[in-house]
This record gives C-alpha cells, sequence and structure tokens, in this order.
C-alpha cells in the first residue's frame, strides 16, 4: 500500500443530497434522507448526526466546514500500526492520504488510497 494506485470507486449513496456553503459555494457535506428527517454526512463519508430535520443538519455541515480535513490524522496500515499523516484529496470516487512529512520539501511522498466512505477503524483523528 505504497503509492497512490488509483481511485476507488465512490460508494456514496443516491439518495444523498449535496450540501454547499451558501457564503462560498464549497461542499462540506451530504445530507442522508432517513424516515422524517435527514442524517448530516461530512466529506469522508462519516455520519454527523442522528437523525435531525433539515435545518440542523445545514447548520452541522456548516459549523463543520473544512478544517478537520488539515488536522493530522492516523491510519491503520496492513499490519495493524499506526501512521501519522495528513488527508491530500477528498471526493466521493477518491480519499487520498499521504505520510506526513512536516512540510520537508524534499521528503519523498508516500500517499495511501483509502476507501470512501472512510471507515473509523481506519482512518482517524490523531489523538493529542
Amino acid at each position: 500500500m505504497t503509492g497512490w494506485g488509483g481511485r476507488y470507486p465512490g460508494r456514496m449513496e443516491p439518495d444523498w443530497i449535496e450540501h454547499r456553503r451558501s457564503d462560498d459555494g464549497e461542499r462540506v457535506g451530504w445530507m442522508k434522507p432517513l424516515d422524517d428527517g435527514f442524517i448530516a454526512i461530512d466529506l469522508l463519508g462519516r455520519p454527523r448526526t442522528g437523525v435531525v430535520d433539515w435545518i440542523t443538519a445545514e447548520e452541522t455541515l456548516d459549523e463543520l466546514g473544512l478544517g478537520y480535513l488539515a488536522d493530522p490524522h492516523e491510519l491503520r496500515l496492513e499490519d495493524g500500526s499506526w501512521l501519522r499523516v495528513r488527508i491530500a484529496e477528498v471526493s466521493p470516487s477518491a480519499i487520498r492520504v499521504k505520510k506526513e512529512d512536516w512540510g520537508d520539501m524534499n521528503a519523498t511522498q508516500v500517499s495511501y488510497p483509502v476507501a470512501f466512505p472512510v471507515a473509523e477503524d481506519q482512518l482517524r483523528p490523531l489523538s493529542r
């Protein structure tokens, strides 16, 4: 799993409704219809609420924004160990993380594809 070998097919559910911020039009997630409400889904394909009304789902995604994508994360490798990574690309068709290089311009870039939606036990925010 060393290197970006291609794209995984997206597994976004067909009934998800894209949500973009009103101020800049940036996609910040989706709303999944369920029962009489919606579940807010972030850009990694993870639920961020239980079933809530439309306005609450929108507000949750707007407040979440994109900042969490810039935070350091840990990727579970095939051997079960955790590697510090940064998210490099996010879309419903591909998520790619790169080994943390601390901004070293001379460091070899090592990237890993991650399936969408991302499983919590595969990629997690770095615990501090």
